[in-house]
């Protein structure tokens, strides 16, 4: 564990990174509980993984702003694999040994493939996940609690999906949590207006802090109330956290893994799946929150999976879910106001006081609020301002841009990921294809230069303008600014040149190394 990540520059940052971990804990707890229920899993599996997501990967996390915890993609995975392996116990030998795989793939520095994901893939992922969180939230905050707090999935078993169950939403609202989500996006927007933010008090006390304590006092006031108390939140629609009430309680609810399983095969296969897909969402969640950190930070993406791998194994221990880098908590994190790792660890100690001393109190907290917060956080991440930056700046980045924004809220976050990268390296190849060779004449006089490294995917382009030399003409062949040139365009040279000799055309080669370009020209460096 790196020590040195909390020093004096964090402990004066602390008037921010602490209210900023207290929100984020807050978003984190109902999250937590929604993932490990769609998983199938025991609802305290899925605070273990908050808690440990806060506080090891505080110190051992190659970001200064991400949050971890348990993923949401990743529902699926975990659902099936703890049926097929025959029990819960089985499935946390699979997270233990996932972790010892991550930190393999941290230790043969495999994070560098983050390196190769397009920025315009990147930023249409964060406005994807924006909008998938405003058309998921929207119910919550009109009461409509179908789905877990933290659901991203986008079609549901039958016909149901996100925006079927908007609709439904939109037609059944009720009264009490839609009155207590307007309350807080009030708040929420007046924390906003430029007068409030140059108040130095603002930024101890964050909006939607306030927000969640508005709204739960608000509730306490229906409740009081026997005029108002058709407005107050049902069960249903408050934070449901297990309240603990002695240490056999608290004990009871870990899981040992069953370390037996380590012999079957299936628990190795499960574990590799788990690993490889936990990799791949926390390189892009880091890479996405590098985009929002305000200080430009470079996130090291090796240490964060030696991280990760660590936090899986603690996990598997005892019993938790699997985790990985969360960009929802992680732009929750960024946008409360947080600058350092310390409001990763404060919300981990929060998620951890509050499972054991507070769990009545906190299942009075209206989750409206929660999700109006959420709405907030969508929005920044896909204002309107974002996609007109995105158009300006071409076709070549919005069009991986918008097909990655609309594959991600279709699909989900990987196939959508896979979808704008195609679309990304389409576009590359396009740019490099038509910039790499140039074509320009003088009377009789030719020039061929290549710009730039050529490879097989340029050689269309090499035989297009060379077929517009006319018969006698003088062929200068120019590779000063080609570091390397691969066999395919020494191949299409050679052709050339093989057919040159019936056409009077004469050809001299600059800063040619290859021998077999000698049968009617003079190479030269």
């Amino acid at each position: 564990m790196d020590l040195k990540t909390f020093s004096i520059p964090t402990l004066v940052a602390a008037k921010r990174d602490i209210p900023a971990g207290i929100v984020v804990f807050l978003v984190a707890l109902p999250l937590c509980l929604g993932i490990a229920l769609a998983s199938g899993a025991p609802l305290f599996a899925g605070i273990i993984s908050g808690i440990v997501g806060g506080i090891v990967l505080a110190f051992v996390s190659g970001s200064e702003l991400s949050v971890s915890g348990p993923a949401a993609g990743l529902t699926v995975i975990v659902a099936g694999a703890i049926a097929s392996l025959g029990g819960y116990e089985t499935f946390t030998v699979a997270v233990l040994l996932a972790g010892i795989l991550q930190m393999g793939l941290g230790v043969v520095r495999a994070g560098v493939l983050g390196d190769y994901i397009p920025n315009c893939v990147i930023k249409g992922m964060l406005a994807a996940i924006g909008i998938i969180i405003i058309l998921k939230q929207l119910p919550h905050a009109l009461g409509y609690d179908r789905d877990f707090l933290g659901d991203e999935a986008f079609r549901k078993p039958g016909q149901d999906n996100t925006f079927t169950d908007l609709l439904m939403a939109l037609q059944t609202p009720t009264a009490g949590p839609l009155l207590i989500s307007v309350v807080a996006l009030v708040l929420m927007l007046l924390w906003e207006h430029p007068v409030m933010k140059r108040q130095a008090w603002t930024k101890i006390l964050p909006a939607p802090l306030l927000c969640v304590v508005v709204g739960t006092l608000l509730n306490e006031l229906f409740l009081a109330l026997p005029t108002l108390r058709e407005l107050a939140v049902q069960k249903q629609h408050l934070v449901q956290l297990p309240v603990i009430g002695s240490v056999n309680d608290l004990t009871s609810m870990f899981t040992t893994p069953d370390l037996t399983a380590l012999l079957r095969a299936e628990v190795w296969v499960v574990a590799a799946t788990l690993a490889v897909v936990g990799s791949i969402e926390t390189l892009l969640c880091i890479e996405a929150t590098d985009k929002l950190d305000p200080e430009n930070r470079i996130s090291d993406p090796n240490r964060e999976l030696r991280g990760q791998g660590i936090g899986n194994v603690v996990c598997g221990l005892l019993g938790g879910l699997p985790i990985t880098s969360v960009i929802v908590r992680s732009s929750a994190n960024v946008y409360s106001g947080a600058r350092t790792r310390l409001s990763t660890l404060v919300h981990g100690i929060a998620l951890l006081v509050a499972v054991v001393f507070l769990g009545a109190q906190l299942n009075r907290v209206p989750l409206a609020t929660l999700a109006t917060v959420l709405v907030v956080v969508g929005y920044k991440l896909s204002s309107w301002s974002i996609i007109k930056s995105m158009w300006a700046q071409g076709s070549a980045q919005f069009i991986p841009f918008i097909v990655t924004l609309v594959a991600i809220v279709f699909t989900d976050l990987l196939q959508g990921i896979a979808i704008g990268m195609l679309a990304g390296v389409f576009f590359v190849l396009r740019s490099n294809y038509h910039a790499a060779v140039t074509l320009v004449s003088q009377d009789e006089n030719w020039l061929l230069r290549l710009n730039k490294d050529t490879s097989f995917i340029h050689k269309a382009e090499l035989k297009r303008k060379l077929r517009r030399v006319p018969d006698q003409a003088r062929v200068i062949v120019d590779g000063t600014k080609a570091l390397y040139i691969d066999n395919d365009i020494y191949e299409t040279l050679r052709e050339f040149e093989a057919g040159a000799a019936y056409r009077g055309i004469e050809i001299q080669y600059f800063h040619f190394f290859d021998k077999r370009l000698v049968r009617s020209s003079t190479s030269q460096d």
